[in-house]
């Protein structure tokens, strides 16, 4: 049998050591990183029917796009996978035709 130093550390010793290392097995509440319950995300376009997305749309468009031009991805805007693909089309044509930039215009 081989010697392990955990086998000899009590469990208050264990504990001190893995949140000074930044481990975090999933304690009773379920999640890996702490924070408690979120609620889960519900699409912006299947939610309200009068929310259209229009890649003339300017503003809409932006509020999908970051300062450094990237798309906000799907687990970060909430948005179903259908939409978050009609809305990547919208935006690359917003892009297309300048309307929206490839990149923030000031630094």
């Amino acid at each position: 049998m081989s010697y392990n130093r955990e086998d000899k550390m009590d469990s208050g010793a264990r504990d001190a050591r893995d949140a000074r290392e930044g481990r975090d097995d999933g304690d009773e509440r379920g999640s890996r990183r702490g924070g408690g319950f979120s609620r889960k995300k519900v699409c912006r376009f299947c939610s309200d029917q009068d929310f259209i997305m229009d890649y003339k749309d300017i503003r809409m468009m932006q509020s999908f796009v970051s300062e450094h031009g990237k798309i906000t991805p799907r687990r970060i805007s909430g948005n179903c996978a259908m939409h978050q693909r009609k809305l990547t089309s919208a935006v690359k044509r917003a892009r297309n035709l300048a309307l929206v930039g490839y990149v923030s215009s000031g630094h």
